[in-house]
């Protein structure tokens, strides 16, 4: 038997408050379910551009010491030691380049440390509640 209270709606306003605040609740831990997740992956791209730097400065390091025998070597003798050293130093040099291009790609990549598509979703979010 309806009472006086469900049938004038206001039963039905209340459950449909308590909805919607649980839904609320629901795209609320979405968002920063999602925010985490993009935050791990910029920290990944973060990671691999540290580790993308750090082998383009070993690799600047070795080509320095390759270039400075090729030099030792090109004194020392005339010819082919001189030749061949100098081909490793520059072959190392290159190497060393494209690390070091990779490693500033991965960093542009990674910055800024913001969860832009959480931000984004969450601005739609409460703009669609408000409107």
């Amino acid at each position: 038997m309806p009472t006086r209270a469900s049938e004038n709606g206001h039963a039905g306003v209340g459950s449909a408050a308590k909805e919607v605040a649980e839904h609320a609740s629901a795209l609320a831990r979405l968002e920063l379910e999602l925010a985490g997740l993009e935050l791990k992956q910029k920290a990944g791209a973060l990671g691999t551009g540290l580790g993308l730097g750090v082998g383009a400065a070993v690799g600047a390091l070795f080509g320095v010491g390759f270039l400075l025998a090729a030099l030792a070597a090109g004194l020392a003798t005339v010819v082919d030691v001189w030749l061949a050293l100098l081909i490793v130093g520059i072959a190392l040099a290159a190497v060393t380049g494209l690390l070091a291009a990779l490693a500033v790609a991965s960093f542009r990549k990674a910055t800024p440390p913001l969860p832009e598509a959480a931000i984004a979703e969450a601005k739609r979010t409460s703009e669609a509640i408000k409107g």
